[in-house]
């Protein structure tokens, strides 16, 4: 059993426990804990931590772990409701800046122990290089000045080795390290977009980009996406009819698509966008996640891009770790100098250590080992993925399937409720995606996201998508 999942389990049975004990009694040793349950001292350990955060224990050094006593509840309820008044009323600022964090929040979720997660977009702890991290972060710690205050931009180490992942003629003075890809699309969007404006966006597309976008006071505009990426003639038509100045797209195994951006296409997302005068922020999230049998992959925007058109937004985090939060947003002309303000302003910098590990962690061999072997992971998941979909819901499959990402955007017949599939999925013991999250508008059809990263190997995306047709059986009618 992977520790991870025995914690929770451990402290879903101490909880249990606790039934039997009076306030104030002292529960067993930590040690005899361990000899009972078989479990490590690290999990009890983590275990315990979960149930004093919760505050039905309190812990007392040298003394040992209590039950506590049941929270007073207050006798009056709370009276909120001026915030709403608070946070609606924007006197002479017409964009409201309610963030809709829903479809955020659902990729985020952590499913009970006993349902396969084909959510999640982080990669299972089996896929994560965590031997690798560990000793990228002890020599990192061990790095004179580690934990002196980095340079505003970034470490300039990591950010000319992030010049050479872009490629092109990206120099290491056009990057910016910044927290993670989700961070760096809402310096990007805050930077190049003024409140209340329009922004194009693809159709579907990841939520993130859309809560992103809203927070900030901006109109997603939705345009839509095929088979080969965003369809460039309705994308001439929106910048001509919104006079949009930023199109944030993926072009890259295009999330929940899979879509990667045509050759044709690609030329004409720049020309289309220098036109009209306008920034393309590439999301190029999946550029690690590319599986064994796919072919040559084309290079980002930003690496044909001599006119400063392209801001690009490269992740560590999903090839490596969900808290290895570190990415590069890149850029060229005044655009930069507007996105290094807007960073400053709003996090200072990129903490030092965190900074050391990343680096630490590309420049070792283990780097290069990991992306082989998730290469090969990302594959066998994505085969029996659709191995079993096109036994179990052969017309739910896309007619090309992505060599790359860690997803499958499944089309419904029309009609279906996908929310009451969700639910009726999990009940079955599997947590899948309803699409409906990720359009910016209405959706012309029901959806449902598949992800076979986090799951912990090929038999349990087979089973999870059992589940999930026992579950589509039960909503049928």
């Amino acid at each position: 059993m992977h520790e991870r999942s025995s914690v929770g389990e451990l402290a879903a049975r101490l909880r249990t426990e606790l039934e039997r004990y009076s306030v104030g009694e002292k529960l067993p040793s930590s040690r005899a804990l361990v000899e009972r349950l078989q479990v490590s001292p690290v999990t009890v350990s983590r275990a315990i931590a979960v149930l004093v955060g919760e505050g039905v224990v309190v812990s007392r050094p040298g003394a040992g772990v209590f039950r506590a006593a049941p929270r007073a509840t207050t006798a009056a309820p709370r009276d909120f409701s001026w915030q709403e008044v608070a946070l609606s009323a924007e006197a002479g600022q017409p964009p409201s800046r309610s963030t809709d964090a829903s479809g955020v929040l659902a990729a985020l979720a952590v499913p009970p122990p006993d349902v396969i997660d084909l959510n999640s977009g982080y990669l299972h702890p089996s896929l994560q290089p965590e031997r690798a991290l560990a000793a990228a972060l002890a020599r990192a710690g061990r790095r004179p000045g580690a934990w002196e205050r980095p340079p505003v931009d970034g470490l300039t180490e990591l950010r000319a080795w992030f010049a050479r992942d872009i490629g092109g003629d990206i120099a290491t003075s056009d990057v910016l390290i910044a927290a993670g890809g989700q961070s760096a699309l809402t310096t990007a969007l805050r930077s190049l977009v003024a409140p209340g404006a329009p922004v194009l966006v693809e159709s579907p597309t990841y939520p993130g980009i859309l809560a992103v976008a809203r927070a900030a006071g901006l109109r997603p505009v939705p345009v839509p996406v095929d088979g080969d990426g965003v369809r460039t003639d309705l994308l001439a038509d929106a910048f001509a009819a919104t006079r949009a100045r930023a199109f944030v797209c993926q072009p890259l195994f295009q999330n929940p698509t899979g879509a990667v951006l045509s050759p044709e296409r690609r030329r004409e997302v720049l020309r289309i966008a220098r036109a009209a005068g306008a920034f393309v922020i590439e999301d190029d999230f999946a550029r690690r996640l590319v599986h064994a049998d796919a072919p040559a992959l084309p290079l980002p925007l930003a690496a044909d891009d001599p006119d400063g058109v392209v801001v690009h937004v490269r992740s560590l985090t999903k090839a490596a770790s969900p808290s290895l939060r570190v990415s590069a947003l890149t850029a060229r002309g005044p655009a930069l100098e507007r996105l290094r303000a807007v960073q400053a302003v709003d996090s200072f910098f990129v903490p030092r250590p965190l900074q050391e590990t990343a680096l630490e962690l590309v420049g070792s061999p283990a780097w290069a080992r990991q992306l082989r072997e998730l290469a090969t992971a990302l594959r066998d998941r994505r085969r029996a993925a659709a191995t079993a979909l096109r036994r179990t819901l052969p017309d739910s499959l896309p007619p090309q399937l992505p060599y790359g990402g860690y997803h499958l955007w499944l089309r419904l017949p029309d009609g279906r409720d996908e929310l009451a599939l969700t639910a009726a999925a999990l009940r079955a013991g599997v947590a899948v995606t309803a699409g409906r999250p990720y359009f910016a508008a209405e959706a012309p059809a029901p959806h449902l996201r598949i992800s076979y990263a986090c799951a912990p190997g090929p038999a349990q995306v087979t089973e999870g998508v059992e589940r999930l047709t026992r579950a589509y059986g039960e909503t049928a009618g």
